[in-house]
């Protein structure tokens, strides 16, 4: 099954299009976990474990694993979604951009190593740097496009032939590079009009769009702006405010980020 059959299948089987985001930050975890070694691995396990029905797919930076020399900690997080959810794909984030050669290498530390779907990839080196990717027939080349950072306009707003450049980049991944239907983009929440100039380029390609819950992107006006017309086509990446929910009553940070999921893909569906 390729990474699109797995996401359409998601969609359909959680009715969903809640993309959970994994941004380990020890700092902010309950104090259960913060002085053991394997901490990382259980605080996450017990956030899918909340949140699998809620979700279309899983989304892991790898930054905050390397930054703690975590790696083996997210292969195991990776290995227990496949496992445990076999139907939800894990897109790795981790924005790679560089030449062939080292490309190549990248493809196989998202795809081998940790056995990710898909990967988000810069196509600020053009097409040589994502080709390697696709070599992968049956994962996913998310593409950055217009991303949620305010900085992002300091170049996805240049004008190339009088077209901004965040929508030649959706252009060219849509006619030139999807040749196998593998490529899809990242388009922020925070910015709603320019999502919807990209869903117009497009056509049905599945977008990554994060921004929702933590960064305060307005749900109705990202979901009415990004849906096909079969009304899915995203996944809708929500991290920090379901990671750490605030906990109501006796809830513990597993039942707080459930509450929190299950609110978030309701009032999505909402809009649908």
């Amino acid at each position: 099954m390729t990474f699109i059959d797995k996401l359409s299948a998601a969609w359909k089987a959680n009715n969903s299009l809640l993309c959970v985001g994994l941004d380990p930050d020890i700092a902010k975890f309950p104090a259960q976990w913060k002085d053991k070694p394997d901490a990382i691995l259980a605080f996450c396990k017990g956030i899918i474990d909340a949140t699998a029905d809620a979700a279309c797919s899983f989304k892991p930076q790898i930054a905050y694993f390397a930054a703690l020399r975590a790696e083996d900690q997210l292969e195991e997080i990776c290995s227990y979604i496949r496992d445990r959810y076999p139907h939800i794909p894990i897109i790795l984030d981790a924005k790679r951009g560089d030449i062939g050669a080292t490309a190549e290498q990248y493809a196989r530390e998202a795809f081998e190593r940790y056995g990710a779907h898909a990967v988000t990839v810069s196509p600020y080196m053009g097409f040589d740097s994502v080709a390697p990717y696709l070599e992968w027939k049956d994962r996913g080349a998310i593409v950055l496009c217009r991303t949620s950072n305010a900085g992002g306009s300091d170049l996805q707003f240049l004008k190339v032939d009088g077209v901004p450049l965040y929508q030649h980049v959706a252009r060219l991944v849509a006619e030139k590079w999807n040749t196998n239907g593998q490529c899809g983009l990242v388009v922020g929440a925070t910015f709603p009009d320019e999502l919807a100039q990209v869903r117009g380029i497009i056509g049905d390609m599945p977008l990554l769009v994060p921004g929702v819950g933590a960064q305060g992107g307005d749900v109705a006006a990202t979901v009415k702006a990004g849906k096909t017309a079969a009304g899915a086509g995203m996944m809708i990446n929500s991290s920090r405010a379901i990671l750490y929910a605030k906990a109501q009553d006796r809830e513990d940070y597993a039942a707080a980020a459930r509450r929190v999921a299950l609110e978030t893909r309701d009032a999505i569906n909402q809009y649908r």
